[in-house]
């Protein structure tokens, strides 16, 4: 499904923080805006040693963007790379519980109940 305002679905914000880089995801993790977080979080990952991705701002999120997590996840585990998810919503949530990837993931910070 095409965007008709031309705003992209996915925007990135990416800052260095201790010991790690932290990237804001907001926005739509769909089909058509995957590539956005892959080509961004894969640049990062021969850099550092560890990543960060903030989904406060991640409104939702399909199956294409969690393969594209789960991609990037083996990729940065294979180049020693430690990779992080923080702050997921219920809905964005619920796509890892249905998924059943959640454990996969060291998950971190404050969830709906």
């Amino acid at each position: 499904m095409s965007n008709p305002s031309g705003v992209p679905t996915l925007s990135l914000s990416t800052f260095p923080q201790d010991d790690a880089v932290v990237v804001q995801c907001k926005g739509k993790l769909i089909a058509g805006s995957v590539g956005t977080l892959h080509s961004e979080v894969k640049r990062l990952i021969p850099h550092t040693s560890r990543i960060i991705l903030d989904l406060t701002e991640l409104t939702r999120m399909d199956s294409m963007g969690l393969g594209t997590i789960v991609s990037l996840y083996v990729s940065a585990k294979t180049a020693g790379c430690e990779m992080k998810l923080i702050n997921l919503g219920k809905r964005v949530l619920d796509v890892f519980i249905i998924a059943n990837l959640a454990s996969l993931f060291e998950l971190h910070g404050e969830y709906p109940g």
